[in-house]
């Protein structure tokens, strides 16, 4: 049987089950007739020995009754819709629905679509103590919520709490159907892309202090839960790792980051900044903690690019777009600083960046302009197939004339390998090379 055979048939019978369930709570309410007096003696099927996704879940948690509705309820509007209908029915007193059945309404789906309120009216009925004890599974320590399992969303502020929207996350609901664990889409909703290299340490030149501090970076990725547990640390050590990587473009801020997950096997998300800042009060942070929110369990490494953007120095409050703006960077530092990952700020100048996150940085780290040896080492590295080179080509001459970074390096060499292929020949020669040189030179307004 396949992944999508055996969740499809487990979740067939949990169906089945919740659909029992809702029409005894519906017959219960309404004071039709019937043998059932509590919901809560419908037995849900026994699954603890199947080997789909959501049997695993179960049993991982020793999820109850009340857990494996909630996780049904938000799981149907994907998968079989209609089985909510009964929510659509009109109170004929109001000629509106039911305030009871909490629910919202999509954009372009027309069906019902549920809220915590529905959960708590399939659970507790009229029961006020039920009631309190079924919100607790919407808290966000819960472990529904913590692990990332269902997704609380609030439309506006000040209204009550079990009118938010109640859906299960994107994870989940691939890894409960089809059994796939896909990474993040970047997009809208999550504002950070995947970042990969082919490249490996032999091919970044860098200084030794720098090395030593990502030594420290690695070390603490691989070895900090014998730091924060065995060495019983954690009650004053919290367990996120904060870094400031600053000096000028084309350093490899961005590829060291890279290369530091790849050495420990964890993923490394590059935060797009220009989908995080909105001018429109409270977007900015709710971008964010679309972010924080979906890498918090997940152990990523969160690289913020340019942060200067977001992480800037507050300025004197002079008026209401001050202290906004000073708010989201408040918001910023406690996110940050709450994170049990690691997090990368990047940024020209380090005098950018406000006081407040230097101060909590483990390590900032400079990437300074490589000196005549390390550029001869890029330009080296650059050319693996040396047969590329016209015998013309000295790099001892280009790395020691020429002050460039890493980046305008491979700049100049890509300019090179253009101008060869475009005369046809299969060499490049010292002056394809130069001519890309003095590009590069003119984009950051210098000269030979």
């Amino acid at each position: 049987m396949t992944e999508a055979n055996a969740n499809a048939a487990t979740l067939g019978k949990e169906i089945a089950w919740f659909k029992e369930v809702l029409a005894a709570r519906c017959d219960i309410y309404f004071r039709r007739e019937t043998a059932i007096e509590d919901i809560h003696r419908i037995s849900p099927p026994d699954i603890f020995s199947e080997q789909s996704e959501y049997a695993r879940l179960v049993r991982d948690h020793d999820m109850g009754f009340d857990e494996r509705i909630v996780i049904i309820l938000a799981l149907l509007p994907h998968i079989q819709p209609h089985v909510l209908d009964t929510f659509l029915l009109n109170n004929q007193d109001t000629a509106r629905g039911f305030t009871e059945f909490g629910g919202w309404k999509g954009k372009g789906h027309s069906g019902f679509l549920p809220t915590c309120e529905t959960a708590v009216f399939i659970l507790a009925g009229e029961n006020l103590a039920k009631r309190f004890e079924v919100i607790r599974l919407f808290q966000t320590d819960h472990y529904l919520s913590r692990l990332q399992i269902i997704k609380i969303e609030h439309n506006a502020s000040g209204e009550p709490f079990l009118s938010a929207m109640l859906m299960m996350t994107a994870e989940y609901l691939n890894r409960l159907t089809t059994g796939y664990c896909d990474k993040p889409d970047y997009g809208i909703n999550f504002p950070a892309k995947l970042i990969t290299t082919t490249l490996n340490w032999n091919d970044l030149v860098l200084n030794p202090e720098v090395m030593d501090e990502i030594e420290n970076i690695n070390t603490w990725l691989q070895h900090s839960q014998k730091i924060l547990q065995q060495w019983n640390l954690g009650r004053n050590i919290k367990p996120g790792y904060r870094a400031l990587f600053y000096g000028p473009p084309g350093t490899g801020k961005t590829l060291t980051a890279t290369l530091i997950g790849s050495t420990v096997g964890i993923d490394v998300y590059r935060i797009d900044l220009s989908m995080v800042v909105s001018k429109y009060i409270g977007e900015t942070e709710k971008n964010l903690a679309n972010v924080f929110d979906q890498a918090v369990n997940k152990n990523w490494i969160l690289f913020f690019d340019e942060a200067d953007a977001l992480f800037g120095k507050r300025t004197q409050t002079s008026s209401s777009n001050d202290r906004y703006a000073n708010q989201e960077v408040s918001y910023l530092l406690q996110r940050v600083e709450d994170y049990p990952g690691v997090v990368i700020l990047a940024t020209n100048l380090k005098a950018n960046i406000d006081e407040a996150f230097a101060r909590r940085f483990q390590t900032a780290v400079h990437f300074a302009m490589p000196d005549a040896d390390q550029r001869l080492k890029l330009w080296q590295g650059m050319f693996v197939n040396n047969k590329l080179l016209s015998k013309d080509v000295d790099l001892v001459k280009l790395a020691e004339n020429y002050e460039l970074s890493g980046g305008a390096i491979t700049n100049a060499v890509r300019y090179g390998a253009i101008q060869a292929v475009r005369m046809k020949r299969n060499e490049i020669f010292q002056d394809d090379l130069i001519k890309g040189v003095i590009k590069e030179l003119l984009k950051e307004g210098r000269t030979l």
